[in-house]
């Protein structure tokens, strides 16, 4: 019996993929339920699991094609046998391929010496050059490149390809999510009025916090306590406070939020993912840590899937972990807002007239200004800031 290898819904709006790896090749056995290929969406990566244990007959779709959704990319014949080719495919990598036998040189020909000696001088007939006509100039001397061609000076070079890129460059093609994530970037500086508010903040109270009870919290939960649950957790506080920031245009409408969905900006195997945590408001700092460690180690591995990067309302990127002192995010559309977080250095600091070293973050919050006014952005960030200054209001919410 036959059974088709189909492409999935791999997510909403999302109606071809691409072919990025075969596990397998044809001739191959496969067991019910182990991927046997890696399809690329805009959205995500997925895998894609075999419908039925059998061999590979027929793979329709190679490496790097694209296929439509419900489209036939595989055969699996649950009756024939592996090939003696496949057995031979899936020998282990460490065994190391025989080294083919060298041709021994024939008895009545001497062997050539491996290292070059004199060249002998070139035959007068290729020394030979014929003069041009009267009142014709001479054509150009073709230049010899170091493989032997010849090739014309006159003649301008054709672009560089990936087959003819030099030793210095590497041209691969754009992975479709990177595709997607350029087209999304350069949409949304087109059709949002995007402003970036500043602040600072002191992670004096937040650290001490911190170091008081990062034991006992990783005893219990079986997790780090660290700095992203309590901006999390700051960021469901202040849009709640200012709901503007929480909304998106849609048309000619405003949506106000009454849920909050937290996307977090994460550097994955593919390129920059943002999942998503549902219901943010209802997370424990433990949830919230558990679940972000989750979707992180998922996505270096590339295998979130399409509905977890989808319908947050807000976000946070915390370029701080890769040095990141200032920079202004880029919206994540339809949404609002976006919360930047940078690294945290020590620095000179006014209080009660001294000055003093904290430990200073600065935040940004980028922000579409065709719904959002700078009085509600300011207020939005003086509210992250107080929050991580006193953490304790997170507590009995002030």
């Amino acid at each position: 019996m036959t059974v088709e290898i189909k492409v999935p819904s791999v997510g909403e709006s999302v109606s071809e993929v691409t072919i990025d790896q075969w596990l397998k090749k044809e001739g191959e056995a496969i067991e019910r339920d182990k991927t046997v290929a890696v399809l690329e969406s805009e959205k995500a990566t997925v895998e894609l699991p075999a419908e039925a244990s059998g061999t590979i007959t027929k793979i329709l779709k190679k490496s790097g094609e694209t296929a439509q959704v419900g489209e036939t990319i595989a055969i699996i014949d649950t009756d024939a046998k592996p090939t003696a080719s496949a057995t031979q495919t899936a020998a282990p990598k460490d065994q190391e391929p025989a080294e083919p036998p060298r041709p021994e040189a024939s008895k009545g020909t001497p062997a050539k010496p491996s290292v070059p000696g004199p060249q002998p001088p070139p035959s007068p007939k290729a020394e030979t050059k014929i003069a041009p006509p009267p009142g014709e100039k001479p054509k150009a001397e073709p230049a010899k490149q170091a493989n032997g061609a010849a090739e014309d000076v006159a003649t301008p070079r054709p672009p560089v390809t990936s087959a003819d890129a030099g030793q210095d460059e590497e041209i691969v093609p754009m992975t479709r999510l990177r595709r997607t994530l350029a087209r999304r970037l350069v949409e949304v500086q087109q059709t949002a009025a995007m402003l970036t508010t500043f602040n600072e903040i002191d992670m004096s109270a937040v650290m001490a916090l911190r170091k008081e009870h990062v034991e006992a919290f990783q005893q219990k939960y079986n997790v780090k306590l660290g700095f992203m649950s309590f901006f999390v957790k700051a960021s469901v506080d202040a849009l709640k406070l200012v709901p503007q920031v929480n909304g998106e245009i849609r048309g000619d409408d405003i949506v106000y939020k009454n849920h909050y969905d937290i996307a977090v900006a994460i550097g994955g195997g593919k390129g920059l993912v943002v999942p998503v945590l549902r219901n943010a408001e209802r997370m424990s700092f433990a949830e919230v840590e558990i679940a972000i460690g989750d979707l992180a180690k998922r996505a270096k591995e590339n295998k979130l899937k399409p509905e977890e990067l989808q319908g947050g309302t807000f976000t946070i990127s915390n370029g701080g972990i890769y040095g990141s002192m200032l920079s202004t995010p880029i919206l994540n559309p339809p949404q609002s807002g976006i919360l930047g977080m940078h690294a945290i250095q020590e620095r000179p600091v006014a209080r009660d007239g001294q000055v003093v070293i904290r430990p200073m973050m600065y935040v940004a919050l980028t922000y579409d200004h065709r719904l959002v006014d700078g009085r509600e952005a300011v207020t939005f960030l003086k509210r992250i800031k107080d929050t991580i200054e006193a953490p304790a209001r997170m507590l009995i919410e002030i």
